[in-house]
């Protein structure tokens, strides 16, 4: 019998099981090029959705094409995308939390707007064995700004909203899951995270207090 509330959970990717890459990356190669950090970041975030990039209508040839033709950065396609890829690091501890919520039955879905860079991770870290779905935006053609991607999850999963705990480090994210219904933990760091998912795990309260 599960000691969690939850009979689901569905991770983020970046900036909850690994490190945040993307924003890390895109800093990099901000600095790199004499730009603003933020406002290099918030200028890429727009035009990976505009060019249809994240939700796979779009290639990634072409997001590069815009991106360099809109801030002027320098660069080659692979070695922009490495200078991304390469801050992808896997967390130890929440693997080992994933774990801890698989031994009480707890079904695993990560829920990311990704591209294909998270298939190429996949091979690179081969993370994707511990969960039952992989929810990517690339592949399904929608991303978390779009409240009913949180709806056409649950109806696959089968599973009433109450159910499910979402995890996520992008708080207009978490507030339209909770909109929704869903059970949300807004991931601030991970002190914090442990101890919110205690609350909703009180039998690995203990599991959890030693991964602070």
């Amino acid at each position: 019998m599960s000691s969690c509330t939850p009979k689901a959970a569905l991770f983020d990717f970046g900036g909850v099981i690994a490190d945040e890459g993307f924003r890390n990356g895109l800093y990099e190669i901000a600095r790199t090029n004499g730009l603003d950090e933020e406002g290099f970041a918030a200028k890429t975030r727009d035009i990976i959705h505009r060019t249809g990039y994240i939700t796979g209508t779009g290639s990634e040839a072409f997001f590069w094409e815009t991106l360099r033709g809109e801030t002027g950065i320098r660069g080659s396609d692979d070695e922009l995308r490495n200078t991304i890829l390469k801050g992808f690091n896997l967390r130890g501890w929440m693997l080992e939390v994933i774990g801890l919520l698989k031994s009480q039955g707890v079904r695993l879905a990560i829920l990311s707007d990704q591209t294909n860079w998270l298939d190429e991770l996949q091979d690179r870290l081969g993370f994707f064995e511990h969960f039952e779905r992989v929810f990517n935006s690339y592949h399904i053609g929608k991303t978390k700004l779009e409240k009913s991607l949180f709806l056409d999850v649950l109806d696959v999963m089968q599973l009433p909203p109450r159910d499910v705990l979402f995890v996520d480090d992008t708080e207009g994210h978490v507030r339209r899951a909770a909109e929704v219904g869903l059970v949300t933990i807004h991931y601030r760091g991970r002190e914090d995270f442990l101890k919110r998912l205690s609350k909703l795990c009180p039998g690995l309260s203990r599991d959890l207090g030693r991964l602070y």
